[in-house]
């Protein structure tokens, strides 16, 4: 499902005569949005002050034995980002790591990045790209993707979300569609490789897309208190712009994997952990200072930049992940911000592979087909950068590597 837009300065102007109108108190109601985050971002800024840690944590053990504190529950929902530890033991994830390492290294794949296809998709954070790797099918990958412990913990975050309602059924949270994403591999000493504050998966669609702004119907009518990150209606029929490395898929939440440990200072993943941020976000664009034909600088087939010039609240609650262990894994709500840090300033390597939490939808199941093919061929998902590195790379991962539930997950049905 594809956006299409002719004209966006004409575009966005339109909507936001629209979105005020039907929302004439939207200066009031923004002031009222804006004290809430403001308490949330004061209680994360004093967590963080005092050392403790902001993102829940919650042991795969517990997830496994279906024994996971209600309280943890609650503060995944508040967060929008949870740390799931053990879901791999560590000397698996170790293996996996060096695994990966010789899979580079035998098949060159440094010499072939000069001519790589250029990844647009973060053309506009401040700071550049960081070491991520356009490589997705390693066997370490495809046996991660597909594994057990990793697809329990995907469906215990997909249904965290209220995937039914009012008789209709949104989304099924126990199938769990692989989406192949990429790796990062950073060593220490790195700078100015990192991701400034962003959003992914829309940008302007947000307000100019029809089924968007059915996710944010409560915001967008004023009744911000009644929005609920975590309601699935709609979102897997949203539309996007059209890009080359813009998601696909509906994503319940983003997530690596970690391979190597990593904390604070290793130049790793940093977040938000405010789950309704996106309202503020909305809303934000609405206001009056902000010039008729912008949205706060956001950009079709982008990321959606967080800037200090419009968003400095937001940005006060900027935090770290807690330190991860190989095998542990970090997952975060599409709409929820994050970064990535611009120096590694630790003394190893920070490896992960970027695998999320998906369920069943049509959407989804659209996406598998032209993937599957992708895969099968070695070439890039669909999703990503044209450029079919893995295509002639010895050890690839292939449909021989694929386990009965790996196969559902990569969209192999009966017959198929």
């Amino acid at each position: 499902m594809q956006l299409t837009i002719d004209d966006l300065p004409a575009a966005i102007r339109d909507a936001k005569r629209a979105l005020r109108a039907d929302l004439p108190g939207y200066a009031a109601t923004f002031r009222e949005l804006e004290g809430d985050i403001a308490r949330q971002v004061d209680v994360i800024r004093r967590a963080h002050a005092h050392g403790r840690d902001v993102i829940p944590v919650v042991p795969f053990a517990d997830i496994a034995g279906g024994t996971v504190d209600p309280r943890a529950i609650a503060a995944i929902r508040t967060h929008g980002a949870v740390v799931i530890r053990g879901v791999f033991d560590p000397r698996q994830a170790r293996d996996w790591n060096d695994e990966i390492g010789a899979y580079l290294d035998a098949n060159r794949f440094t010499d072939r990045l000069h001519a790589r296809a250029e990844d647009r998709y973060f053309g506009n954070l401040a700071s550049g790209k960081p070491q991520i790797y356009g490589v997705y099918w390693s066997k370490p990958q495809v046996a991660a993707r597909q594994s057990p412990a990793l697809t329990r913990a995907r469906v215990f975050l997909n249904r965290l979300w209220r995937h039914a309602d009012g008789g209709r059924t949104h989304f099924d949270p126990d199938q769990v569609p692989a989406y192949a994403d990429r790796i990062r591999r950073r060593p220490p000493g790195s700078t100015s490789l990192g991701l400034s504050p962003h959003v992914d998966g829309g940008s302007v669609e947000r307000w100019l897309g029809a089924n968007f702004r059915q996710v944010y119907r409560h915001v967008l009518a004023g009744r911000w208190r009644d929005y609920d990150p975590f309601d699935a209606a709609f979102r897997p029929d949203v539309e996007e712009i059209p890009s080359p490395a813009v998601c696909s898929m509906f994503r319940t939440f983003q997530g690596w994997t970690a391979l190597t440990p990593q904390g604070p200072g290793d130049g790793t993943l940093q977040l938000i952990p405010v789950a309704n941020a996106m309202a503020y976000v909305v809303l934000r664009a609405l206001q009056d200072d902000v010039a008729d034909d912008d949205l706060c600088g956001a950009r079709p087939g982008r990321a959606l930049s967080i800037r200090p010039e419009w968003h400095a609240l937001l940005l006060d609650a900027l935090v770290p992940i807690p330190h991860m262990e190989p095998g542990d894994a970090v997952f975060w709500h599409g709409d929820v911000v994050h970064a990535v840090e611009d120096a590694h300033r630790g003394s190893g390597d920070s490896n992960v592979m970027y695998i999320a939490a998906a369920p069943g939808c049509a959407k989804n199941d659209a996406y598998l087909q032209r993937q599957r093919a992708a895969f099968l061929r070695g070439e890039s998902p669909p999703d990503f950068p044209a450029d079919h590195f893995e295509v002639e790379f010895d050890g690839r991962g292939g449909e021989g590597d694929l386990t009965a539930l790996g196969r559902s997950q990569m969209g192999f049905g009966a017959g198929v």
